[in-house]
């Protein structure tokens, strides 16, 4: 599994919801790379990309509740990360259906999401954890 325990920001709300991304991500590129047809892997393709559609809008809007609440002080540049991320994935989505269905595509979303979202928790979110622990909000038991 591509998760990794240090990728936990200790908030267990948030951090379910990485667990869930990372799991989801993992067989969306698993699906990608499987010996089947691309006729064959478009139904769960679809629904990846529909799942990822709602998802991230959700998981956005529950870490940023997260950081109004502890007075984050990067609140304002790290929703503007979030907001690019969903428009990227709203824009990917629409050329997909625009395209019929296109298998480059979908394998440079792939990519472009495991590395997105490797980055993302591992540094950005990574900092949020920092400062909670910094001002006490949070135990120190990473």
């Amino acid at each position: 599994m591509l998760w990794k325990d240090k990728y936990e920001l200790g908030v267990p709300v948030i951090d379910a919801q990485h667990k869930e991304l990372f799991k989801r991500v993992e067989s969306f590129l698993q699906i990608l790379r499987s010996g089947d047809s691309w006729d064959e892997k478009v139904p769960k393709i679809n629904e990846t990309l529909e799942f990822m559609k709602k998802y991230v809008v959700e998981h956005f809007r529950d870490e940023e509740e997260y950081q109004r609440n502890i007075n984050y002080p990067r609140y304002e540049a790290h929703k503007q990360i979030h907001d690019s991320m969903v428009n990227y994935v709203q824009d990917v989505s629409k050329q997909y259906e625009q395209s019929n269905n296109n298998e480059y595509l979908m394998q440079q979303f792939g990519g472009k999401l495991l590395a997105w979202l490797i980055n993302h928790v591992a540094a950005e979110d990574q900092l949020i954890a920092d400062y909670a622990i910094k001002k006490g909000m949070r135990d120190n038991d990473r």
